[in-house]
């Protein structure tokens, strides 16, 4: 922390993850927010755009890059990883979390890929010995998930199955990056919990609908979920032991792109698509 005010180091900073963020923390006057990404250029016409009290600073700065010197250059007190696809990290997926234990800055990531999340625990005790903060998922998935499910759970004494899914609001932005993200494990098989032990599922093969009625309201139309590859399928299991079941879906709009994903997974299930081919989107 410098000058009082706590410096974020956002990666992605003007992305549709990141720059939602950071309109948030626009009127926060403590906060000195680096917004970061590949292009100089976009990032000083993103800072233009933020109208508040928090300090924006535009920075260059290639994820695939970062190492403990470059993010302990930036001085920043806390990164948040709002890039991605966490499912397309290569060789080296935990960059930056090493890079920022090593600098000694706190980390956290919008992560949605389920081996990304379940592996973040690896960096536990390094983590505690640097006395930084690691949080991988602080996201729809699975965080949402689990506060829900704790939420209906009260009182019982058992949760034999959890059915889940997340519609997101035509209205809503949906990065390029959270495409291909989706494209990436389309088709592929997925590790889940089915019959009380492990087993598979096909992704945006799989499809349920179920009716949403929030309460007090009208029912929401009938929506179409299709199974996705997230954090929730491994790790709600691990919090409820007893657990027979769990399946997570999305139910994304436009129909048409819902529509065309399906076909796509299908086409990759049956080889017409090779499995590589979607994944360089």
């Amino acid at each position: 922390m410098t000058d009082g005010r706590l410096r974020i180091l956002i990666l992605g900073g003007y992305g549709t993850f990141g720059g939602r963020l950071a309109l948030l923390l626009a009127q926060e006057p403590r906060l000195t927010m680096l917004i970061a990404g590949r292009s100089q250029a976009k990032a000083e016409a993103f800072c233009r755009t933020l109208d508040g009290q928090a300090e924006a600073v535009p920075l260059a700065f290639d994820r695939d890059a970062a190492d403990a010197a470059r993010i302990a250059a930036t001085e920043a007190d806390i990164v948040v990883d709002a890039t991605g696809p966490f499912q397309a990290y290569g060789d080296a997926p935990y960059r930056v979390v090493e890079a920022c234990i090593a600098a000694g800055a706190d980390y956290l990531d919008l992560a949605d890929g389920a081996d990304f999340v379940a592996g973040i625990g690896r960096f536990d005790e390094v983590a505690r010995t640097r006395s930084v903060a690691v949080l991988a998922g602080v996201s729809s998935f699975p965080v949402l998930t689990a506060a829900v499910v704790r939420h209906l759970a009260r009182g019982l004494t058992q949760i034999d199955s959890i059915e889940g899914g997340i519609a997101p609001s035509p209205y809503a932005g949906v990065g390029l990056n959270v495409i291909r993200a989706i494209a990436s494990y389309a088709g592929r098989e997925v590790r889940l919990t089915r019959g009380g032990g492990p087993s598979t599922g096909r992704a945006l093969v799989e499809t349920r609908r179920w009716t949403i009625a929030p309460p007090g309201r009208l029912p929401l139309r009938r929506t179409r979920f299709s199974l996705v590859d997230v954090p929730d399928l491994r790790l709600l299991p691990a919090l409820w032991p007893g657990l027979c079941e769990i399946w997570i879906g999305a139910g994304p709009f436009p129909a048409v792109l819902h529509r065309g994903l399906n076909i796509l997974a299908r086409l990759v299930r049956i080889g017409v698509v090779p499995l590589d081919c979607h994944c360089r989107a």
